[in-house]
């Protein structure tokens, strides 16, 4: 399994391409080169259309610079994120800039090209020096990005190093992302709006403020909390406080549906993926309120964004089990 592996991710708002070294020993990250997409101030996303144009106008220019820095001789396998989630019918045009660039390179190197998803990238990433979790038989695993709040249940095969993702539950309406980014926009604030809004949060001197959250079962829901929040900043509200009962209600959401997650399927180990977790203020405000019910394990924030570092982990561990059975 020795040699570089090559990921690529397009997804709907950022042009991501990795490569990673693996041997017998370890995986280590070569190269990380991410481009955000653009999106006009005030908008609250791409159309799709507009999003596929610009990672075809990317994914030349971080090519090129995958190229300058690395041997493509070494380039053992090619990965790309080719649908969003592994569920049926799992599809978005964004995806198949990537699957075409990836394609494309596989068959000009003479290398093996692995077509997995979005989701699974994510999960791989944020397992990324969390690796004693591929030694459990089964664990928790959210993630939260503008797309996707899905609540899975990980099963591992430590020895193949492999995992297979089945969804527990979900946002019924607004997801994790969504919810930041719509609350972020009414403040004012630019696309993605992440950072910006818990920056604005961590300045709040008003903290009382609770938007209610709204969780039945292994499901949440987000939208109320965004009527909520909007009515807020159309009342007056320091913007500080509104950005701040937001984040808060964030974790309260989860906190809720991580305990009886915990509890439903008697598992206390519960991995969190995607943009919206790379929050540190999102971190410290759910790890208070989980207390002892569970051990939650936080993506690095720089693997927790949309990225292609998963993708290529995900290819150096199926090279891995190759290796395996050929032994």
């Amino acid at each position: 399994m020795s040699g570089y592996y090559l990921g690529i991710d397009t997804s709907c708002y950022t042009t991501s391409i990795a490569c990673v070294e693996a041997n017998a020993e370890k995986q280590g990250i070569v190269l990380d080169e991410r481009t955000v997409l653009s999106v006009p101030l005030g908008g609250r996303g791409l159309r799709q259309s507009d999003a596929l144009f610009q990672h075809n106008r990317n994914l030349p220019v971080l090519l090129d610079r995958l190229f300058a820095s690395v041997d493509p001789k070494r380039i053992a396998a090619v990965a790309v994120s080719a649908a969003p989630t592994a569920e049926p019918d799992s599809y978005m045009p964004v995806f198949l800039a990537g699957k075409l660039a990836a394609k494309a390179v596989a068959g000009a190197l003479s290398v093996p090209l692995v077509e997995t998803t979005h989701q699974s990238g994510h999960v791989r990433a944020a397992l990324f020096g969390h690796e004693p979790l591929f030694s459990r038989e089964r664990f928790l695993a959210v993630h939260l990005s503008g797309g996707t709040t899905d609540l899975l249940s990980v099963r591992t095969n430590a020895a193949e190093k492999r995992f297979a993702l089945e969804k527990l539950g979900q946002a019924n309406d607004l997801h994790a992302g969504q919810f930041v980014d719509r609350v972020g926009v009414a403040l004012g604030l630019p696309f993605p709006c992440g950072r910006h809004l818990e920056a604005l949060a961590a300045a709040a001197e008003d903290r009382s403020i609770r938007i209610p959250s709204s969780v039945r079962g292994l499901d949440c829901s987000l939208s109320g909390a965004e009527t909520r929040a909007v009515r807020l900043i159309e009342d007056g509200v320091a913007r500080e406080s509104v950005a701040f009962a937001g984040y808060d209600c964030l974790s309260r959401t989860l906190a809720k549906l991580l305990k009886h997650a915990a509890e439903t399927m008697n598992c206390a180990d519960i991995l969190l993926s995607g943009g919206v977790a790379s929050s540190r203020l999102l971190s410290e405000l759910l790890s208070a309120r989980i207390g002892g019910a569970a051990r939650l394990w936080f993506s690095s924030s720089t693997l927790a964004s949309d990225n292609a570092v998963g993708t290529a982990l995900l290819a150096a561990d199926r090279a891995a089990r190759e290796d395996v059975c050929r032994a």
